[in-house]
């Protein structure tokens, strides 16, 4: 596809990033058959390729609209798209770009931001667990909307206290510790018990992620130096053999840490480092396996799995899970139909689209319950939070149910 940037977006990083991408994208629309939000609406612009189209036009110098700014508000960046496309579009990168340059041509209501503005400072900031742990002890006073985004408390269980030769780094991340504790919990128990020791950094906070794709590409930045900051003296020094995400969404994030701050000089080759260096839990699974196979008691019935988008769409990652908890005895199934599109979480999504969230969340749902589950379990927070919204089952981590399953050392 062929564009010709306006002149104030010629000579910027980001109208040559823009335009790079563009040229990549035929046009084909396999992406529409892909699409969360297109099978939901059935618009055009309300897919992929609309939406390559709207921000090829502003990039050409025509000038976004209110209606420009909704049809790209409504994608999930789920990255469905890029898993599908021929081609190669880096579509997640190019919709980053659309939005920013948008945000500041149009304005919003008073309203819409203001709820930005609470999402991306609130989620972020150290009163979010104070608040959260309040929330929780009322949970059942709450109304029904707000219920659905304050999960039951549940207790971490023991930190492990063994050092091991092995050490790696883990993010904390800003809203998993105060909604569900026990996920980190449980991925220092697991590595812990393969001879792996869990090294959190104080200094690390959110990935960047909430900010960046809220379009406060600066104030997501500074995050994510502010954790390379943290990390870096334990990674130069080779203390750490690598960095551990446990929350799909976190992990997609700091693996494009590297892209992120490419055209930063302070911080490129950091970054890059920190990037290379990423693993999500689930990559470590083979390796582990051999030290936790015999101490496994899996519990009876199915796991229904749900892999996040930023899983296998965002870091292409597909099928490792479900597998290696398989080979370790669980009967771990995924839905049958729709295993591929995004649950309706999507971050901040569920807050700042409920209507069309909450439609993809009972869709999904309808697909994993088909299963006859005893358990569902995902690889993220936001989804985990969101599906047990929806459903009377318990809604898990995998690692937490493989955490539950070791039996004691001998």
């Amino acid at each position: 596809m062929q564009t010709e940037l306006a002149p104030e977006f010629k000579d910027t990083p980001e109208g040559r990033e823009a335009e790079a991408i563009l040229r990549k994208c035929v046009h084909c629309g396999f992406c529409t058959a892909t699409c969360p939000t297109y099978q939901l609406l059935g618009d055009e612009l309300d897919g992929p390729r609309g939406r390559i189209y709207l921000i090829k036009q502003v990039l050409e110098g025509k000038a976004p609209t209110r209606s420009t700014q909704l049809h790209l508000d409504r994608c999930l960046t789920c990255r469905n798209c890029e898993t599908t496309c021929p081609s190669g579009v880096q579509y997640g990168h190019l919709v980053d770009i659309g939005r920013k340059i948008v945000e500041d041509k149009v304005p919003r209501p008073a309203l819409d931001n203001a709820v930005r503005w609470t999402l991306k400072e609130g989620l972020t900031s150290p009163l979010f667990a104070p608040a959260m742990k309040l929330g929780q002890s009322v949970r059942g006073l709450l109304p029904a909307k707000l219920r659905a985004k304050v999960p039951e408390a549940r207790p971490a269980g023991v930190w492990p206290t063994r050092t091991h030769a092995r050490k790696m780094l883990m993010l904390a991340g800003c809203v998993q510790p105060a909604m569900s504790p026990n996920i980190n919990a449980a991925t220092a128990r697991v590595l812990d018990a393969a001879g792996i020791q869990v090294v959190v950094a104080p200094g690390a906070g959110c990935c960047g992620a909430i900010k960046f794709h809220l379009n406060d590409h600066d104030g997501g930045r500074a995050q994510m130096r502010a954790n390379i900051d943290a990390w870096w003296p334990q990674v130069e020094r080779g203390e750490v053999e690598a960095l551990v995400m446990n929350a799909s969404g976190c992990g997609v994030t700091v693996r494009e840490y590297g892209h992120m701050l490419k055209d930063d000089p302070a911080y490129a080759e950091k970054a890059a480092r920190i990037s290379a260096a990423t693993r999500d839990l689930g990559e470590l699974l083979p390796e582990l396996a051999p030290a936790l196979r015999a101490r496994v008691r899996p519990p009876a019935g199915v796991v229904a799995y749900h892999p996040p988008c930023t899983l296998q769409h965002g870091q292409k990652l597909r099928g490792g899970v479900e597998t290696q908890l398989r080979a370790l005895g669980f009967d771990v199934q995924v839905a049958r139909n729709e295993s591929h599109l995004c649950c309706g979480s999507a971050g901040t999504y569920s807050v700042l689209q409920p209507d069309l969230s909450y439609a993809l969340r009972d869709r999904k749902l309808g697909h994993l319950n088909q299963l006859r589950p005893s358990a569902i379990a995902s690889a993220n927070i936001g989804c985990i939070t969101h599906l047990q919204s929806g459903s009377e089952l318990p809604v898990r981590h995998w690692v937490e149910l493989l955490d539950e399953a070791l039996a004691p050392p001998a």
